[in-house]
């Protein structure tokens, strides 16, 4: 696969995955509640469909439930598709583009009940099976698109650029998704809303034209590596492009096998899976804790929001003079930190702790900065490390395996999730105890952080110009 090496090109790159990740976004946050009016208190008419409940609540929750699960486990199966795909337009953008469209149609069918009557079997059906579908081509689309992280750059520094950019996108999309959401829906009616922001899932034509294969189909990559070996013979090609061109997919089993015998990979997941507890259980409850346990309302609140994520695009920039001089470990261990004291803010200003309203707001303030700094490389880090470790694998044993390290770092990920906001933060709620939010975070980001001492040369050093 041809390489790319400006940061321009790298920079528009990033940008591909965040239209596809804000209809994901919307579906999820949005969409499925407002199959239901219960919950909403305020302009119920826009919050939902008809204002009415299509779905049967009993019957959703478990289709819920079940498009969840589906979800998470999709991720393995389609990884190994993906990086086995053979045909003559090469492997990857047939992948986006199998799982682009139908993404699409299912996107626009959730937006159309097929009955108007209140509690109706046959939407839940429609929409309980129109969500699985949704998310099985969500997943092929992204699985695909985040493999070739370790294929269109050929060393760690451009691989931290892209990751950093793909992480300002995110931040973008999540803003876009949780801000203005909410103050379109003010004037108008939520589906409105969601078609809205359809043309922004476009970004994900990007790689389409940017991405430059080989065909993959067996005697086309024979033929081509006769000719590679030949040049290698005569010096006219580097040793790194011979390994390139011998790298070989990994069928599904051996695919797994590869993935969890990797040590440096199962190191990464026990750092992951704990900041993943904590960084989720921030981003659910914030809204309920900033409200409830801080006493915070209106403009106050969107003071609050902005000082956690209005700053991580210079915080990613800082991130990256850090692991530039220090390395990977070092960059995250100071992040993971900073967020460690921010979240220590968090704790301090309960009102039964500072009950002056403006002391209260501004230190909050100051704890929302230095959670800034861990929030975009958090969300940075899934895409470096992952895709460096695909990228190792392949020049050491010539496997090409990228995919599978996103679907089981993805399944990690659902997992820890599903603990810290189904189980954990649900049970807080339950028992009026949402004021421990802050502790269970900083417990879950410290281990992270003792754990990351572990991590290994190949990761620690992800990044850091050698002098």
């Amino acid at each position: 696969m041809k390489k790319i090496n400006s940061k321009g090109k790298l920079f528009l790159y990033a940008l591909s995955g965040m239209g596809v990740n804000m209809l994901n976004l919307i579906i999820g946050s949005y969409l499925c509640d407002a199959l239901m009016v219960e919950g909403f208190e305020k302009n119920v008419a826009n919050w939902t469909y008809l204002d009415k409940t299509l779905v049967v609540a009993v019957v959703w929750s478990i289709f819920v439930t079940v498009s969840k699960i589906i979800d998470g486990l999709v991720d393995i199966p389609l990884a190994s598709f993906t990086d086995n795909l053979k045909t003559k337009w090469g492997k990857r953008r047939p992948a986006i583009l199998m799982g682009f469209v139908p993404m699409l149609i299912m996107y626009c069918l959730f937006l159309l009940p097929i009955s108007t009557d209140e509690k109706s079997l046959a939407n839940t059906i429609w929409f309980g099976v129109i969500l699985c579908l949704f998310y099985i081509f969500y997943t092929l689309t992204m699985v695909t698109y985040y493999a070739t992280f370790s294929e269109v750059v050929d060393n760690d520094k451009d691989r931290l650029i892209l990751s950093n950019y793909k992480s300002f996108f995110d931040i973008i999309y999540f803003v876009l998704g949780y801000a203005l959401i909410p103050l379109l829906v003010g004037s108008m009616n939520i589906r409105i809303v969601a078609l809205i922001f359809l043309p922004l899932s476009l970004t994900m034509l990007i790689p389409l034209f940017m991405l430059k294969e080989e065909s993959t189909k067996e005697c086309d990559v024979l033929a081509r590596r006769k000719v590679v070996e030949k040049l290698a013979a005569e010096n006219k090609i580097t040793k790194e492009e011979l390994i390139e061109e011998k790298e070989q997919p990994v069928k599904f089993i051996e695919s797994i096998k590869y993935t969890f015998k990797n040590k440096n990979f199962i190191v990464w997941m026990l750092v992951y899976s704990f900041l993943s507890f904590g960084l989720q259980m921030f981003l659910t409850g914030q809204n309920v804790y900033d409200s409830g346990t801080l006493g915070f309302e209106g403009w106050q609140i969107t003071v609050v929001m902005a000082s956690s994520f209005a700053l991580v695009p210079l915080m990613l920039f800082l991130f990256n003079k850090v692991v530039n001089k220090k390395g990977f470990k070092f960059g995250y261990q100071y992040c993971v930190l900073s967020f460690i004291i921010g979240m220590a803010f968090y704790g301090l200003c309960r009102q039964d702790i500072i009950t002056n309203l403006y002391l209260r707001l501004a230190l909050i303030i100051v704890g929302g900065i230095f959670c800034s700094v861990g929030i975009g490389t958090f969300f940075s880090v899934s895409y470096i490390v992952p895709s460096q470790l695909a990228s190792d694998e392949a020049k050491r044993t010539g496997k090409c395996n990228s995919a599978m390290y996103f679907a089981v770092q993805g399944l990690v990920a659902g997992i820890a999730t599903a603990i810290s906001t189904g189980i954990v933060w649900v049970n807080l709620k339950s028992n009026n105890l949402t004021d421990w939010m802050p502790e269970f975070v900083i417990g879950a980001c410290l281990i992270s952080f003792i754990l990351s001492f572990i991590l290994p040369h190949s990761v620690s050093n992800i990044g850091k110009k050698v002098s």
